[in-house]
């Protein structure tokens, strides 16, 4: 994760193989957004001070690589190619995709566990907030609620509820740990909260958007899946230029949230920014 000045942790297989399918999903990092969140947050409030969000951006962004091996996987999305290569379980095996998905679910909780420079208060507030984001009222229940609303025509509402657990969650989780790590005032975390709940819903509208307006050569992921398996989405639920409509409001209502910080939160914006009019 050199954008984000992660250090390597130790990632240990005395499995070969299992060893090999874990290199092969490091080596195919992405955009790393969740990681970048984390950062540009922690920085905007330390004022370039050393980093010690680093674990936590670490972290975050293997959680959100093991979601992705699982969300793959035949019982799940059942898709071949994510980030423009073959998917864990189509190069070794369904078995392996998910000891991979387990084991970085568990490396990340021991990473922030381990990490010597955060206080234990600091330690225990980012697992219970990261843990809370990936959990049953989180990730792993927002794809619970995606997966039943499949050939369904959900309302706004519940469109919303999908997607503020699925894919909302983990990106609050990396914005506030990223103030967690700052030592973050109160004030700080209530103007920051609203404005990572918003932005991770921009977020998805835009992936929404993406999966019928791009390729999958440019996504790095099949296009058009979407409506092929008739998932609830904005594009679905508002047509293309509601949603294209919606995403324009939630980026305006959270960049707003962070007007307080002056000059000081353009990076943040400018982040936020890229997340929502993002090409792939």
């Amino acid at each position: 994760m050199s954008e984000t000045n992660t250090p390597e942790a130790p990632l240990r297989c005395d499995d070969s193989r299992l060893a090999a399918a874990l290199q092969y999903v490091l080596d195919n990092s992405g955009k790393q957004l969740r990681a970048r969140l984390v950062m540009t947050t922690y920085r905007m409030l330390c004022d370039g001070v050393e980093d010690a969000a680093d674990s936590a951006a670490t972290a975050i962004e293997w959680l959100h690589t093991y979601s992705l091996v699982h969300d793959d996987l035949p019982a799940m999305d059942n898709d071949d190619l994510r980030r423009g290569k073959p998917t864990v379980h189509t190069v070794y095996d369904e078995a392996t995709a998910i000891l991979i998905g387990d084991g970085l679910q568990a490396a990340a909780f021991a990473l922030i566990s381990e990490d010597a420079r955060l206080s234990s208060d600091t330690r225990l507030k980012l697992i219970a907030l990261i843990s809370n984001a990936v959990g049953f009222r989180g990730m792993v229940g927002g794809q619970a609620l995606d997966m039943a609303a499949e050939g369904q025509a959900s309302s706004f509402d519940q469109l919303r509820l999908i997607h503020e657990q699925k894919t909302g969650a983990l990106i609050r989780a990396a914005v506030l740990s990223g103030a967690i790590c700052a030592n973050a005032t109160e004030d700080d975390m209530q103007r920051l909260d609203p404005f990572a709940r918003t932005i991770g819903l921009a977020f998805q509208v835009a992936d929404d958007i993406l999966d019928v307006t791009q390729n999958s050569s440019t996504l790095g992921k099949t296009a058009g899946k979407d409506v092929a398996v008739e998932k609830s989405t904005y594009v679905r639920c508002l047509g293309l230029e509601g949603a294209r409509d919606e995403a324009d409001k939630l980026l305006a209502d959270a960049l707003a949230c962070l007007s307080p910080y002056g000059e000081r939160a353009q990076p943040l914006q400018d982040l936020a920014v890229a997340m929502v009019r993002r090409e792939h």
